[in-house]
């Protein structure tokens, strides 16, 4: 080979090495893996920022791209039955066990709720029908993997109302019936904006006056819970991080409510709150809920309020006040909201930008005597649980699956 030829060899590899890099903490396993895992997603956005600044295709339209790749049709085998349901207009993939274990006549339910930022996902993906599968066998439960549709085409509340029509459905004596589910033994689950969603519900359902059928358990896996104060301690510690970085999460938030970029632009300043809004930064306080072993050296300030933060909704202009909605921020709800909440299992990961939500969740509800089960992962990553398909398969996905499947086991 000429001595050229080497030259651009050297060059290529020593170029692909230096992208791949990223200054990750020594305390995450698979360190590499997760640096090349993640080369892919840094390329995928750096493509989606140039396609939507060329005017192609907007952001999440290129992004959606992971959701593609990943999607599979899930068919059933010797152990689960899989159908496609369509449960009050919402589309649904229904795993159940093939054959009864026992003498029970009834089974456990877990209504599952994919992440993805409320823009992209779907419970056709090989990770989420892999979940599914193994939570039938392992629990001989019935699975609901609820396929709402996706912002920026459907703004909140769209996502959430999907999810709530299902849950509402499914939770009949009539549909439970007919799958063979034990109306005691219900429980809702998601990551993400999965979790966020399964938090919202769980909320909403208690108000119902005239819901006799209740959930027994709600499971958040690393879950986006309140949009009012994105500089908390892990959005700050966390914001160059794999897989999910800060201006990721802030992208995923503000196209959750509008396609106006003038809300992403003050999500990032984190200077989107309004007078009215701000009356509930003190549901949100980390420098209160947050365990002062994550403070660090952190210090608490109020985020800005701006006079009015103007957003477009659905063609029409008015003061933003989605993201201080309760059924999109879990976290704003009082105290006497959270009293009678089903018993619920929140995990976190130390090396995530919703770090803290999480953890000022459990607090806030553990507090206000609800039972809770808080697992956090200190060598864990925003995502960590999906990964479970080679070749980005990782340790610490089994371990959180298998622990999450234990919990369900324990107390659904």
């Amino acid at each position: 080979m000429r001595p050229g030829g080497i030259v651009l060899i050297v060059a290529f590899c020593s170029f692909t090495a230096y992208y791949i890099y990223e200054p990750i903490p020594e305390e995450i396993e698979e360190r590499w893996k997760l640096m090349l895992t993640n080369s892919f997603f840094r390329t995928l956005s750096h493509l989606a920022d140039l396609s939507e600044l060329m005017g192609l295709k907007d952001y999440m339209g290129v992004m959606y791209a992971i959701t593609f790749l990943e999607r599979i049709a899930p068919v059933s085998d010797e152990y689960v039955e899989v159908t496609e349901e369509t449960l009050d207009g919402v589309e649904v993939m229904l795993y159940q066990p093939k054959q009864q274990r026992g003498n029970a006549d009834l089974r456990r339910a877990v209504i599952y709720l994919h992440g993805g930022g409320w823009c992209l996902g779907s419970s056709r993906m090989s990770p989420y029908d892999l979940l599914a599968r193994k939570i039938v066998t392992e629990l001989n439960a019935v699975v609901l993997s609820v396929e709402y549709r996706l912002a920026p085409a459907h703004h909140f509340p769209v996502p959430y109302e999907d999810v709530y029509r299902v849950v509402k459905h499914f939770l009949q004596m009539g549909v439970l019936a007919r799958f063979s589910v034990d109306p005691r033994r219900v429980a809702v689950s998601g990551d993400s904006a999965g979790g966020n969603l399964a938090a919202a519900v769980s909320q909403q359902l208690q108000k119902e006056p005239g819901q006799k059928i209740k959930l027994k358990a709600q499971a958040l896996l690393y879950p986006a819970l309140q949009a009012l104060d994105l500089n908390t301690p892990s959005y700050q510690q966390n914001q160059d991080m794999p897989i999910l970085p800060r201006t990721l999460m802030v992208r995923f938030w503000s196209e959750y409510f509008t396609s106006d970029k003038t809300l992403f632009r003050a999500m990032m300043a984190n200077t989107h709150n309004s007078p009215e809004t701000s009356k509930l930064l003190k549901f949100v306080n980390w420098s209160t809920f947050l365990p002062e072993t994550y403070h660090k050296d952190y210090n608490y300030s109020t985020p800005a309020v701006a006079q009015e933060v103007e957003v477009r909704v659905d063609g029409i202009d008015e003061p933003s006040r989605s993201f201080a909605d309760p059924r999109a921020s879990p976290l704003l709800v009082p105290d006497t909201h959270l009293y009678s909440l089903p018993k619920a299992y929140i995990l976190t990961c130390e090396y995530d930008v919703l770090r803290d939500d999480g953890m000022m969740y459990a607090t806030r509800l553990h507090a206000a005597g609800v039972e809770v089960t808080h697992e956090h992962y200190d060598t864990g990553f925003h995502g960590a649980l999906m990964f479970t398909v080679w070749p980005t398969d990782f340790l610490i996905a089994r371990r959180m699956t298998a622990n999450y499947i234990k919990w369900l086991k324990e107390n659904l």
